[in-house]
C-alpha cells in the first residue's frame, strides 16, 4: 500500500512530494520552522523597518526561537534524558547545547548586533540544507531560482563559518565592555566565556579553534615588524600569553 501511494499520483501535484517528506520528518520540519522565523525575526532586528521598539522585540523573538530549535537539535541527538553528570557532560559536547546557552546568555541582555549574527547565519545554512532537501523531494528542477541562491549560499559556508567564528570570539571583550557601561550583568562575561570554551572545543564546528589560530600568526608578525614599538610588542605578547593560558586542551 506504501509503495502504491509513493508510485501513484500525489495530492496537490508536484507539491505532493514536498508535503509528504515534511510529514514524514516532522521533528526536521519542525526545526525548518524555527530556523525560518529566527531569519526573519533577526532580519527584522538588524534591518529595522518596523522601528527600533518593535526591533528590541524581534532580537529577543530570535534568540528564543533559536534556542528552540536548539533544544529540539539536542532531543534528537540525545534523546533520553539523564539527570547525571555523564549525560550533562556528553550534552555540553554538542553545538546545539551551546547555542541553547548561547540564547539564553543573550535573550534579556540590552541588544547587541554583533550578538545576533551567528544566530542569524547559521539558521540560515540549516535552513537553506533542508529547504534544498524539501525541493528534491517536491520536483528535481523546481524553482530554479531558488536552488540557485541556495547553491551559491553553500558554496560560501566556508567562510560564513568563518564569519561566526570570528563574532563568538569578538563577542568576549564585548561582554565585558557591556558590563563597564552598564549594559550588561556581571555573570555575563564569565558565562560566556565557559560557552567560548565550548566553541573552542567543538568537535564537529573547528572554525573557533582554526580563527583564534589565524588571529594570533597574523598579531605576532605585526608585532614582530621592527616598525612596531617595543611597549605594543610587550603588551600583545602578554595578552597572547594570557589567552594562551584560558584556552581549554583539546583532545
Amino acid at each position: 500500500m506504501a509503495d502504491s501511494t509513493q508510485n501513484g499520483p500525489m495530492p496537490g501535484g508536484a507539491g505532493g512530494g514536498a508535503v509528504q517528506f515534511l510529514m514524514a520528518n516532522k521533528l526536521d520540519t519542525a526545526m525548518w520552522i524555527s530556523r525560518l522565523f529566527t531569519v526573519y525575526c533577526s532580519a527584522l532586528f538588524v534591518l529595522p523597518l518596523l522601528g527600533l521598539h518593535e526591533a528590541a522585540s524581534f532580537y529577543q523573538r530570535a534568540l528564543l526561537a533559536n534556542a528552540l530549535t536548539s533544544a529540539l537539535r539536542l532531543h534528537q541527538r540525545l534523546p533520553h534524558f539523564q539527570l547525571s553528570r555523564a549525560f550533562l557532560a556528553q550534552a555540553l559536547l554538542e553545538d546545539s547545547c551551546h547555542y541553547l546557552l548561547y540564547s539564553l546568555i543573550f535573550v534579556n541582555s540590552y541588544p547587541v548586533t554583533m550578538s545576533i549574527f551567528p544566530v542569524l547565519l547559521f539558521s540560515l545554512l540549516h535552513a537553506a540544507t533542508y529547504t534544498k532537501k524539501v525541493l528534491d523531494a517536491r520536483s528535481s528542477n523546481s524553482l530554479p531560482f531558488l536552488r540557485n541562491f541556495l547553491e551559491k549560499l553553500n558554496a560560501n559556508q566556508q567562510n560564513i563559518l568563518k564569519f561566526i567564528a570570528c563574532n563568538e570570539i569578538f563577542l568576549m571583550p564585548a561582554t565585558v565592555f557591556m558590563l563597564f557601561s552598564g549594559q550588561g550583568s556581571l555573570l555575563q562575561p564569565f558565562i560566556y566565556y565557559r560557552f567560548l570554551t565550548l566553541r573552542y572545543s567543538s568537535r564537529r564546528n573547528p572554525y573557533c579553534r582554526t580563527l583564534f589560530t589565524e588571529l594570533r600568526i597574523v598579531v605576532e608578525h605585526l608585532i614582530m615588524k621592527p616598525s612596531c614599538p617595543v611597549f605594543i610588542r610587550r603588551l600583545c605578547l602578554s595578552g597572547i600569553s594570557f589567552i594562551s593560558r584560558l584556552a581549554p586542551t583539546v583532545a
